[in-house]
């Protein structure tokens, strides 16, 4: 069985913290991922960004976080821009995901993209709303029932919003 079970932090510092939290319970640093919107140009958090242009609707990149934060310790962090909603920055398995055949797929829509990823469209559409307010999408890929539990426990106990859980789909 394989699950995602994401949420919605109000922020990043809220993300940052519900990582630590996640990292703390044993989930490890490549299951977990985090989108955010990009309204800083990079410049608040990151030192270095390269971008190229790879096929699909998605620019994909390298950021590299400052001072090694949780966000900062996430497997492929990058930034990305989706054509008509704007850029972000993604971290961990999602990156990949959304940099490649999910957001090709939506036709410059990160609703279209999570929808592609396996959420269904009604969270997907509200997940956008709140992203681009500023808000931080986190999933984390679970193996179990129980660790399935255990993260809606610790979104649950960290206050995050929307939490929810779907089979991953294959990217």
């Amino acid at each position: 069985m394989s699950k995602a079970v994401f949420c919605i932090a109000q922020n990043i510092d809220h993300a940052e913290s519900i990582v630590n939290d996640l990292n703390a319970a044993g989930f490890s640093h490549s299951d977990i991922s985090v989108l955010f919107p990009d309204k800083s140009t990079t410049q608040d958090f990151a030192h270095e960004k390269n971008t190229k242009a790879p096929e699909g609707a998605a620019i994909g990149g390298t950021v590299g976080f400052g001072t090694g934060g949780a966000l900062g310790l996430l497997a492929g962090i990058g930034a990305l821009a989706i054509p008509g909603v704007g850029p972000f920055i993604a971290a961990g398995p999602l990156m990949g995901a959304l940099s490649g055949a999910a957001v090709g797929a939506a036709a410059g829509s990160l609703t279209g993209a999570l929808i592609g990823l396996g959420i269904p469209e009604y969270e997907a559409k509200r997940y956008e709303g709140k992203i681009k307010g500023g808000s931080a999408l986190i999933s984390v890929h679970t193996t179990s029932s129980e660790e399935v539990d255990k993260a809606k426990k610790i979104f649950e106990q960290a206050h995050a919003e929307d939490i929810s859980s779907t089979g991953e789909a294959s990217v």
